[in-house]
């Protein structure tokens, strides 16, 4: 029982699951919150709360793994830099000026970026199959954001906003390829914590900057809320689910998880906003899962 129960918890594929469910749930907080907390504080404090929880759990492994991590310190150094201070930061300042909607659907592309990344440079190539779920996810993703109506996508504007955006893809995409040159032997936690920190020693001069434009957190319930719970989950679990089912599957299969993110979004919508789903949810939702299917089915 306990040794079922355990592998439960350890599948790389509900890992990524979990992941893209909290990942939705910071998307829309940030662009929720966005009166309240300006895109640099929001990246800083999550960072920082992340890596208060990190921390205990990274210390007991410091010592005996020092020499591990001073050697393989250019990897945890480009991966600190594009997975903590990078992606989220791009993200945040993104949804500051451009829709949820655009976001999404530029999000959607990572799975496509990383895999074009891994082609370039690792020379791994899609099987047939798994090449057919892609374009099959990418379908139900666009459903979803076009509201069933080819014309909202011709019609999308592009903005500054989707630039910063489309400049988050491609680090997270760098990111998720990156992952394979961690250094062997780390303890998860103690790599995390180290990349933690050099994601936060590229953020704080860049949030004393925005403290110096006048740009503070309005501190109130919903904003100190919406800082803990993206410390925690999206961050603090987050990267952890996301680097360990990674590790396990590889950075196309990992990747094809952001997918995810709009079938979370709209049922996060139905509980929290009673937002009542349309026939193009369902189809997309539909055409998602069967995309992931054919690309993680043996």
């Amino acid at each position: 029982m306990t040794s079922k129960h355990s592998n439960f918890l350890t599948n790389p594929y509900l890992l990524l699951t979990l992941t893209a469910l909290f990942w939705s749930g910071n998307m829309v907080i940030g662009r929720g919150v966005r009166a309240d907390v300006p895109p640099m504080a929001l990246a800083f404090w999550r960072w920082a709360i992340a890596f208060l929880l990190i921390l205990p759990l990274a210390l007991p492994h410091l010592k005996s793994q020092w020499p591990l991590l001073k050697k393989g310190w250019p990897p945890i150094l480009i991966l600190g830099l594009v997975g903590v201070g990078g992606y989220n930061t791009f993200a945040y300042i993104a949804l500051q000026y451009t829709s949820a909607t655009n976001a999404v659907l530029l999000n959607s592309f990572i799975p496509v970026a990383t895999i074009a990344i891994s082609w370039a440079f690792l020379g791994k190539h899609l099987r047939r199959l798994e090449a057919i779920g892609v374009v099959v996810s990418l379908c139900g993703v666009m459903t979803i954001v076009a509201r069933g109506d080819l014309n909202v996508l011709t019609h999308l504007n592009l903005n500054l906003g989707d630039a910063w955006m489309l400049g988050a893809v491609l680090i997270w995409a760098v990111y998720t390829v990156g992952l394979a040159w961690r250094p062997a032997g780390v303890h998860p936690m103690l790599m995390l914590a180290a990349m933690t920190l050099v994601g936060l020693a590229a953020l704080f001069p860049a949030y004393l900057w925005e403290i110096g434009q006048g740009r503070q957190i309005n501190v109130n319930l919903g904003s100190l809320a919406s800082l803990a719970y993206i410390g925690i989950f999206p961050s603090f679990l987050g990267y952890i689910f996301y680097n360990r089912g990674v590790g396990e599957v590889g950075a196309n299969k990992g990747s094809l998880f952001i997918h995810l993110m709009p079938v979370f979004g709209t049922l996060l919508s139905v509980i929290f906003l009673h937002e009542i789903p349309f026939w193009y949810h369902y189809l997309g939702i539909a055409l998602i899962f069967a995309g992931i299917w054919l690309t993680t089915k043996k």
